[in-house]
């Protein structure tokens, strides 16, 4: 197969013609990185090289410095890419304070960043909206810049974005208790664009090219934490993975015309759980996890009306599978299978068997249907 025809993530990517960006927690680690580097040796590197979770070695030019005794602040403009996300052009800054020895790496909210104040999120309410994979980028790059100048490591970071707290008037974070400003994010460090009419296209050539090879399993993926999952749980081949994104709709109405034998859909419970309500397009803009939804199905999975009420007032689908998790009641799995039923409903009889895995943020698999099984009740 020549490089044209190679299949995967990079390849639909490089397809749609659309340009990557930065995640805000890539620029905030930038941000931190300059901004300890200043304090360790009086000078800014300008531009700043950091290394993502993957290997790349993307370099930012500083828009804003400051130095002082005490603290070093460093700024720099998130740059999108093509992707039409609400953080674009808006400047993130990081302001670096050394600790006593020992303290470890304190994070802050400034102002234009979060702070969590309702359970169900990956951050104990109270903490700075500072994902946990930045927080761990950011003192990877604290530990690597006291390493190379002598530094203890010990230092406070306090994030903050320009204009944060009206742009997150734009975001769920309100709805989702985080007030104040917006979250620092990022899995990857990079911002995959998507732009429908593209993403839609580069998702049906994946499909030919995985065909084309002979493929008879592949596998829809809401990002690169569920293809991994995907890899470890099958063994697929990069051209047998479909970067589907948002675009659940888009992956079955094809592979409906264009059948292959069997069809994985990974991804985090929470967007699988709109699939299993009947949502095709997965986007936080155009579809919402309905913890009435997930109430209902607990409930018809054999819950009490306590715990289905619980569920019904959960911040998150997060809280609803941890509340669900402690009794003892496998929603996980119940979407799961709900959601491969939906998925079939879309596919209307054509010859692919398709089975269903949802994960939580750290890629472990919390729900599960098989390719056959009895269906689960709807709501």
């Amino acid at each position: 197969m020549t490089s044209e025809a190679k299949g995967g993530r990079s390849a639909q990517l490089k397809h749609t013609g659309l340009r990557h960006g930065w995640t805000t927690g890539a620029c905030a680690t930038a941000a931190t990185t300059a901004a300890y580097t200043a304090l360790l040796t009086g000078e800014f590197p300008d531009p700043v090289t950091i290394t993502l979770p993957k290997g790349q070695t993307p370099a930012f030019a500083l828009a804003a410095e400051e130095l002082d005794d005490a603290y070093a602040m460093a700024g720099i403009v998130k740059d999108a890419g093509d992707d039409p996300d609400v953080t674009h052009g808006a400047l993130i800054r990081a302001t670096v304070r050394l600790l006593p020895a020992g303290a470890g790496v304190v994070f802050k909210a400034g102002p234009g960043v979060g702070t969590v104040t309702r359970p169900g999120l990956p951050l104990p309410v109270g903490e700075p909206a500072v994902n946990p994979v930045p927080r761990q980028l950011m003192r990877d790059h604290v530990a690597l810049v006291a390493q190379r100048y002598g530094g203890s490591g010990d230092v406070e970071i306090t994030v903050s974005v320009d204009h944060g707290e009206e742009i997150a008037r734009s975001t769920w974070n309100p709805r989702l208790g985080i007030l104040g400003g917006l979250s620092i994010l990022g899995t990857t460090g990079i911002v995959v664009p998507y732009s429908c009419s593209a993403w839609i296209d580069s998702i049906r050539r994946g499909v030919d090219v995985a065909r084309a090879a002979g493929r008879t399993h592949v596998a829809g993926c809401t990002g690169s934490t569920s293809e991994k999952t995907v890899v470890a749980a099958y063994d697929l081949p990069e051209d047998a993975l479909l970067d589907m994104g948002d675009f659940a709709g888009a992956v079955l109405k094809y592979v409906r015309r264009h059948p292959v034998d069997r069809l994985t859909i990974c991804g985090g419970f929470a967007k699988l759980s709109k699939l299993a309500a009947g949502h095709l397009d997965l986007h936080s803009a155009r579809s919402q996890v309905d913890k009435g939804f997930l109430a209902e199905l607990v409930r018809r999975g054999g819950a009490d009306a306590a715990l289905a009420a619980e569920v019904a007032n959960a911040n998150t689908g997060l809280a609803a599978l941890q509340l669900c998790a402690a009794a003892g009641v496998p929603l996980g799995d119940l979407v799961a299978v709900t959601a491969r039923d939906e998925a079939l409903a879309v596919l209307r009889g054509a010859p692919v068997a398709v089975d269903v895995i949802c994960i939580d943020r750290a890629g472990t698999i919390v729900g599960r249907s098989s390719v056959d099984g009895p269906p689960v009740a709807r709501p």
